[in-house]
């Protein structure tokens, strides 16, 4: 059966990787006449591209299949991405799910949802881990401002707590000249910023003998974008001449770092099987701040890991404090079946690792109030954002990505104005309040 003129709709958990790759499902629909469910509208297909980072994204992965399996019982749903990957037949015997798609198997979406028309026979295809060989490249924007490029999947870390090597297999990328070529045309399809994604960045042309370094300098070629962003880096992939070129030669990579930090003491870094120690990543901030001193810094950190002991935990928040960093982006540690992790000594409590988050967000709270405290009165520049439907107000962000606020003006749009900064939001204090300075 052709699935021409039917509607799906499209829901994503996790990581900026899991909505590039849903926007790449959704083209690929598309290019068979499948439409976007509009709000209200009752979908034919429905696509749920999961996270499995944590036990708790494993359970919003359930929640959201059961809700829209009792909601729309009639529609065909494809399950695919990292929980489907893990755990196939815990995802294939949940009510209301037709088809199981791995990792490393969403991109087959639209073939198997064409033969479920035809024969209406439920199907599952996961390939191993082992046998992760192959790199989809994607670049897309679906409902977003921001087109997202994946250069690089796969992670060979294996770090103790994380099931992602297992979900997402091998550290493996595209081609320099295969990406290039998709931000080019991005570029032509009017993106103005580009945001690159990976499970490992950094780690990029492990298979191809390129490096990421090469792939950022020949991206910053492209005149039609005007803004990159790194999603995520690790801080012993962030070498030293990155962190320069950014500062001093670059055209378009933003003042802007996302560095996964986990735990702040030696003892607990080695447990997870980490590949640097304090002195590095304190070594990294630093020249950041100096070389750049208006870069936005977010860092990733891991709250009561199973091991960690309380002199531990006092070191490790000590050193976070200590750090000139803008953000913290704080998770409960999780225990995942099959890691490392669960010979690592004693697990902390529950409410003890509650305890440890709620303590290391007021950390962040305070960093990052401080940082845009800096920028009232100041004129910035600002990319819009598509605003919420029906929203009176739009939102952007600074090259230092500050969040900002100002009322929608339509046309405006995927444009960069000069914003002057008047104060923080008293709504959302994460984000700036700004009058246009001209359009």
């Amino acid at each position: 059966m052709h699935i021409k003129n039917l509607k799906a709709s499209y829901h994503t958990l996790g990581c900026k990787l899991n909505f590039a790759e849903t926007s790449a499902i959704g083209r690929l629909l598309a290019e068979k006449g499948v439409t976007r469910a509009a709000r209200g509208d009752e979908p034919d297909i429905i696509v749920i591209n999961t996270c499995s980072v944590t036990e708790t994204a494993d359970k919003k992965g359930r929640q959201l299949i059961r809700r829209l399996a009792s909601r729309y019982p009639e529609a065909a749903m494809v399950v695919t991405g990292c929980y489907a990957q893990l755990k196939p037949e815990e995802v294939s015997h949940i009510e209301g799910v037709d088809i199981v798609l791995g990792a490393n198997d969403k991109l087959k979406t639209a073939e198997y949802v064409e033969r479920w028309f035809d024969e209406k026979k439920r199907e599952m295809e996961v390939t191993p881990m082992k046998d992760m060989e192959t790199f989809m490249p994607s670049c897309e924007k679906g409902d977003r401002t921001r087109y997202f490029l994946k250069v690089q999947d796969g992670c060979d870390y294996f770090c103790t707590y994380c099931t992602i090597p297992y979900a997402r297999g091998r550290s493996r990328s595209g081609t320099i000249a295969q990406i290039v070529d998709m931000a080019r045309k991005a570029g032509e399809d009017g993106a103005k910023e580009i945001v690159i994604t990976g499970v490992n960045t950094g780690d990029f042309g492990k298979n191809t003998g390129e490096t990421f370094f090469d792939l950022i300098r020949e991206l910053d070629k492209i005149d039609s974008i005007k803004r990159y962003r790194i999603s995520s880096i690790e801080p012993n992939l962030l070498t030293e001449e990155i962190i320069r070129w950014v500062a001093f030669e670059s055209r378009a990579f933003m003042p802007h770092f996302h560095i996964p930090l986990q735990a702040g003491s030696d003892e607990v870094l080695k447990k997870m099987n980490r590949h640097y120690d304090t002195a590095l990543f304190a070594s990294r901030i630093a020249m950041i701040r100096q070389l750049i001193p208006d870069a936005f810094i977010g860092v990733d950190v891991i709250a009561g890991a199973r091991g960690e002991t309380e002199p531990e935990w006092l070191r490790g928040k000590e050193f976070i404090e200590s750090l000139d960093i803008t953000r913290l982006h704080i998770f409960p540690y999780s225990e995942r079946p099959g890691t490392a992790a669960l010979k690592l000594g004693d697990s902390v409590e529950q409410g003890e690792r509650h305890r440890r988050v709620g303590e290391l967000t007021k950390i962040s709270d305070a960093k990052l109030d401080a940082f845009m405290r800096k920028y009232i009165g100041e004129e910035m520049e600002v990319l819009w954002e598509h605003p919420v439907r029906g929203g009176k107000t739009m939102h952007g962000f600074t090259r230092n990505y500050l969040r900002v606020t100002a009322p929608l003006q339509k046309e405006l749009i995927n444009t960069l104005t000069r914003v002057k900064i008047t104060g923080i939001d008293p709504e959302e204090e994460d984000t700036l309040v700004g009058v246009i300075s001209d359009k």
